[in-house]
């Protein structure tokens, strides 16, 4: 085992990288979820090769220790700075600086400005990222230093969101214009609800702020997806990208396309609650927002629009109930009204579920369902969404799901399921269709009783509803002991397999101990004579709906239907993907 060097060697190699300029640098790209397109680079930095000190983590460390964090963060600005300009990289420059060195005593502003124009960048290109490595203890001194940035036309952003000693707290008193969310919740982020949880509630505080949200962490294609579904603007990760010296100037990214979230109806987003109406600047006076009111009576709040972002809201009754003082139009008529406006409203993407509409809406301040909430895509406005039409949609998803539910699971039952199908055709979505399906249960239904069959098709039902991903992916119940998963998650194959697992495991606790050591039990046929059944497994049939492979939901009905007679075939918990080519058919069995 290699020892560490001894902190006295390692000062003077320190030193040595420092007065040297041994520091490399390396860029990762930061993409754009709405085009896919390079936003930005965050300039990283590695020691020397050979060295103890390559890795950023001992690095910096060591400078820590030595107490040189000062002179190498400068020291990791300028070489930084130097790469991306000798790269003529495009875009934004994320330049990590550690809140400490610029919240000490000996600060010396203008140092950066002067690097930026001996590299010739200006600094409207660059982004202030704060790393934070140790906890920040003079607010004012750190607030003063990024407010003589901001002067001098930099950006502001806060790393690490979530994880940090005060990173909420640094939101608020610093304003970023970016927050990156830490990777922690969003890798995994398709398969953890209560990361997906947090991360819409990060974006919704963003959007309500005027902050632009970057996902850190992205390493792979279903947390792309629930990420940009979500609606947060920027991402980067391995999966976009490494980081590389000569970091690569276009990205091919698999990006979802618009509202392909599949529905009992295709209404299910904000999006169609869209309605237009009249939008106001910050600097209109409060006379001209009265005779709009006026003139629109049906309206009950005006959206407060800055550069296509949504910054307030002016309520009706608020507005005039105000102006109805004595002496108000002659004293604020002529005023901006962003004085009167609400700069909190509820502000949603035009993606978001009616269902996480209709939680945001009750669980946030009454007034949002009398008057409304904005919808927007990606930050910039398209419209209004009032109260009344959320619950008269919600109120019609309830009566339909309920219509044609399947009473003893309470999923979507054969009408949503064929829906469901067509639309995903209709759209040319490529998806998968698995047919699950319980083997011998009539013989375990009939020893049993109907009580503890109907027991082992719910704990089913629960067991599918928990592989599957709620975002993207659509279960059903055909009937009986027969259920239709649809998926567009990308790690289908990998879920049917956790399935079968786990129902293994679940359904032991639904037979009797001598039947376990039997591996079955003794039941009539439907003949009448009395046959030895195994216990009851699990059987999915797959087949993967390929861009016009199937016009109709009949056919791939039928399709799935015989995948899953094959599955049946193999005795036990067995999987069947039927792959499709235009000529002929390869079967799996696995």
């Amino acid at each position: 085992m290699n020892e560490s060097p001894s902190l006295e060697s390692l000062r003077h190699e320190l030193e040595d990288i420092i007065s040297q300029n041994q520091l490399t640098a390396l860029f990762q790209p930061i993409a754009s979820t709405r085009d896919g397109e390079i936003f930005g680079y965050e300039g990283l930095i590695r020691g020397p090769s050979s060295s103890f000190l390559h890795s950023p983590i001992n690095l910096f460390r060591t400078a820590e220790e030595l107490g040189c964090l000062h002179a190498l963060d400068f020291a990791c600005r300028r070489a930084v700075i130097k790469a991306f300009v000798r790269e003529e990289l495009a875009g934004r420059l994320f330049l990590n600086v550690i809140p400490s060195c610029l919240a000490e005593q000996d600060f010396k502003p203008g140092a950066t400005l002067a690097l930026l124009n001996d590299a010739g960048l200006a600094p409207q290109r660059v982004v202030i990222e704060l790393t934070e490595t140790q906890p920040t203890h003079d607010y004012n001194l750190l607030k003063e230093a990024l407010l003589h940035y901001r002067d001098m036309g930099f950006k502001i952003a806060l790393d690490d969101l979530g994880e940090g000693f005060s990173s909420l707290r640094l939101w608020s008193e610093l304003k970023p214009e970016f927050v990156k969310i830490d990777k922690y919740f969003i890798q995994g982020l398709a398969c953890d609800a209560q990361k997906r949880q947090f991360v819409r509630s990060i974006q919704h505080i963003a959007l309500n702020t005027g902050t632009r949200v970057i996902a850190e962490g992205i390493e792979s294609q279903a947390d792309l997806q629930v990420v940009q579904n979500i609606g947060i603007g920027y991402v980067q990760g391995y999966f976009i990208a490494l980081p590389n010296a000569h970091p690569p100037r276009q990205l091919n990214l698999n990006l979802q396309e618009k509202d392909y979230r599949p529905s009992l109806l295709k209404a299910q987003t904000a999006g169609q609650l869209l309605v237009e109406v009249p939008t106001v600047l910050p600097k209109q006076s409060g006379t001209e927002i009265c005779r709009i009111f006026s003139k629109y009576p049906q309206i009950h709040a005006l959206p407060v629009i800055d550069e296509q972002r949504p910054v307030g809201l002016l309520r009706r009754h608020e507005v005039i109930e105000f102006f109805g003082r004595p002496f108000a139009h002659e004293l604020y008529g002529n005023k901006p009204c962003k004085g009167l406006m609400d700069c909190t409203p509820l502000i949603v993407e035009h993606s978001t579920s009616l269902q996480e509409l209709s939680q945001l809406v009750t669980a946030a301040d009454h007034r949002h369902l009398a008057d409304g909430f904005i919808i927007i895509e990606q930050g910039h406005y398209l419209g209004m969404g009032t109260g009344h039409d959320l619950m008269r949609a919600i109120t019609e998803l309830q009566i339909r799901a309920a219509r044609h539910a399947n009473p003893l699971t309470l999923l979507p039952g054969n009408v949503p399921i064929e829906e469901q199908i067509e639309i995903l055709l209709t759209e040319q979505r490529y998806f998968t269709a698995a047919y699950i399906d319980l083997d011998h249960f009539k013989p375990y239904n009939d020893v049993y009783g109907y009580a503890c069959g109907d027991k082992m098709i719910r704990m089913l039902g629960e067991l599918l509803l928990s592989i599957a991903d709620p975002q993207i992916d659509f279960v059903g119940h055909i009937g009986g002991d027969d259920f239709m998963i649809l998926f567009r998650s990308t790690d289908w194959k990998q879920r049917c397999k956790s399935l079968l697992k786990e129902f293994e495991l679940r359904v032991q606790s639904l037979f009797k101990p001598e039947h376990l050591l039997q591996n079955g039990y003794s039941s009539t046929d439907r003949r009448g004579e009395l046959q030895h059944f195994p216990l009851s497994s699990l059987s999915i049939g797959v087949i993967e709906a390929h861009q016009d492979m199937y016009l109709t939901h009949h056919e791939v009905a039928a399709a799935a239907t015989h995948a899953k007679h094959l599955a049946k075939s193999k005795l036990g918990n067995s999987l069947f993907v039927e792959q499709r080519q235009t000529d002929d058919t390869e079967v799996q069995m696995a």
